[in-house]
């Protein structure tokens, strides 16, 4: 399958030798965001609670420049300096994803680019976000009776 490459000003350039997504068929592979404001690429102002938003705002406009958006997420990954704070991530992400939530995995790191305190990746299969949530308790579906010959 061809990779595409997707890129969009209303994210933060990226800053180092990546991309800010690759789509590949209908997944798209977002690249970590950390709390930058796209125009000036500098940390945005305001405390954990703002940046956590503003990383949500970035991975945003990324999904949106891939022709998704969040709530295609089957996938994030939190990176954060300081994991008391990861009730404040769930508070921010319910802003933006709505159930079915994806899976996640929360990472306690020593440091992160530019010293902030958050960054998350994502990937999101396209046309995924109306999806009904899978129950464990299904029934199974009935089996076909062979005819008599």
């Amino acid at each position: 399958m061809k990779k595409v490459i997707i890129s969009t000003p209303n994210a933060p350039k990226a800053i180092g030798t990546y991309s800010q997504a690759v789509k590949v068929g209908d997944t798209v592979y977002l690249s970590g965001q950390i709390p930058l404001v796209p125009e000036t690429m500098q940390v945005a102002p305001g405390d954990v609670r703002a940046h956590i938003a503003r990383v949500f705002d970035n991975l945003t406009a990324v999904a949106r420049a891939a022709g998704g958006s969040l709530q295609d997420a089957v996938k994030l990954n939190v990176y954060l300096t300081d994991l008391t704070h990861f009730p404040l991530v769930n508070e921010v992400m319910a802003q933006y994803i709505q159930e079915p939530y994806p899976a996640r995995a929360a990472v306690g790191v020593a440091s992160l680019p530019k010293g902030v305190a958050v960054e998350i990746d994502a990937v999101l299969v396209l046309g995924s976000g109306g999806a009904k949530k899978a129950s464990a308790k299904s029934k199974p579906k009935a089996k076909a009776k062979k005819k008599k010959r």
